[in-house]
């Protein structure tokens, strides 16, 4: 009987996941799983299903009976695609289930920051709001998001989605360019030009060689004083140590995270430990919505049951 085995099925929560048990396989999940142990784990095995797990050239290598591998995001950079390639080893991913989720949580974290709901609802819960001499409290600035200025940078699904609701919140949308175009598109601001007209710049690119660190102190500095940052892509897009000094000196307006360039970050993360008003962190929750989490594994056990039944795998 072939195996299906799970390598962190404790990414998914308590999502259920009886849709990946098909008939002639057997299913095997594990919450965890440490690069010690992925290769007896999967020794077996004729698909692996990952979520971060990496899978490199030398562990495949090792995995004669693995032909398909299913990556439970849609980023692959945890899987070696040409070793699985060369190996024969079919790779597919997950798209489009956090459609919703994520631009969601993009406007929970600006509303964050502009609302400053975690701070009043810290100074209720402390009693500063019954020891006020008026009716209400007003310890920290507010401000409208309405005819401010948003700009995208990367406009994939979830950058437009994103761009939806900004504007839904009476916000200009503006997409910016790539940073090295020479020409721009119609319809896109250069991406230095964004910067500088942006009260508030969202980030939804890829992580790749070229926008690694792409927010570095030099980007940073283009950007308003007064502008809020928004990262729900990928922590290496932004240099963490110059948005902090970004954030200390004044340079920035805030900044809200849900992905860190190491994750889980060291308990010493300095953006972690620096103890700002104006900086927002959660912890790559924003596309783990209970929906968004079984449409994931909806697709998960759609490319298991085509390949168990010899069909076509859509193509990363």
């Amino acid at each position: 009987m072939s195996q299906i085995v799970f390598l962190d099925a404790g990414t998914l929560a308590d999502s259920d996941l009886s849709a990946l048990q098909v008939d002639h396989a057997r299913l095997q999940c594990f919450d965890y799983t440490s690069h010690a142990d992925i290769v007896s784990r999967l020794q077996h095995a004729s698909v692996a299903i990952t979520n971060k797990v990496e899978l490199t050239d030398a562990i495949m290598r090792q995995l004669p009976a693995l032909k398909l591998i299913c990556v439970a995001a849609t980023g692959v950079n945890n899987v070696d695609l040409n070793a699985a390639s060369e190996l024969g080893i079919k790779v597919c991913n997950v798209r489009g289930y956090a459609n919703t989720a994520v631009p969601q949580h993009v406007m929970a974290l600006l509303l964050t920051l502009t609302n400053k709901v975690a701070l009043y609802h810290q100074a209720a819960q402390q009693g500063r709001w019954s020891q006020s001499r008026h009716f209400c409290l007003l310890d920290y600035p507010l401000t409208e998001l309405a005819a401010k200025t948003f700009a995208v940078i990367g406009y994939g699904a979830l950058g437009q989605a994103s761009a939806r609701l900004a504007a839904a919140f009476g916000m200009q949308v503006i997409i910016a360019e790539q940073p090295d175009a020479r020409t721009c598109r119609p319809g896109r601001v250069p991406f230095y030009q964004a910067l500088a007209q942006a009260d508030v710049v969202s980030l939804h690119c890829p992580l790749t060689a070229e926008t690694t660190r792409l927010f570095n102190a030099q980007v940073l500095a283009a950007m308003k004083p007064t502008a809020l940052l928004i990262n729900t892509a990928r922590g290496g897009l932004i240099d963490e140590t110059a948005l902090l000094q970004a954030l200390q000196n004044g340079q920035l307006g805030g900044a809200a995270l849900d992905v860190l360039c190491q994750e889980p970050p060291a308990p010493d993360n300095p953006l972690l430990n620096a103890g700002l008003a104006n900086l927002i962190i959660t912890p790559h929750m924003a596309w783990a919505t209970a929906e968004a989490r079984q449409r994931m594994v909806a697709q998960l056990a759609s490319h298991i049951s085509a390949y168990f039944a010899g069909k076509p795998l859509p193509s990363l």
